[in-house]
């Protein structure tokens, strides 16, 4: 079993920058895809990054260039840096995990956060 805890999330204006971090519970945290996604109301929860068990990171087109995913095996962390936030980033950002290489669908994944709050004003 693996437990993940986010948090970081908050109210922002448009422009602005947060830090998402995901705390992990996995022993063997090195070999997990670990991904951000996120779920806007009355939308479907959508892909925003991974960090894949290789090493790749992968990004959504909307948040390309504009999100980081970082992973820190030591601390068991992996976190999402947001920058030039925009009003259509508002949603609850989940973290999740999968014993594998990255994936872009929200069920190949098995171990979900709680999710965090991420609102920016316009």
């Amino acid at each position: 079993q693996v437990q993940l805890v986010e948090s970081g999330g908050g109210l922002v204006q448009a422009g602005g920058s947060l830090r998402l971090t995901c705390a992990a519970s996995a022993r063997t945290f090195s070999t997990y895809t670990m991904a951000w996604f996120r779920q806007a109301p009355g939308k479907l929860r959508e892909f925003v990054a991974s960090f894949s068990s290789s090493g790749k990171t992968y990004y959504a087109d909307s948040v390309k260039g504009r999100f980081t995913i970082s992973k820190d095996n030591a601390k068991n962390s992996v976190y999402l840096q947001m920058t030039s936030l925009k009003p259509e980033d508002t949603a609850v950002y989940y973290c999740a995990a999968r014993d594998g290489l990255s994936r872009y669908g929200p069920n190949e994944y098995d171990y979900w956060g709680q999710g965090t709050q991420v609102t920016v004003s316009s």
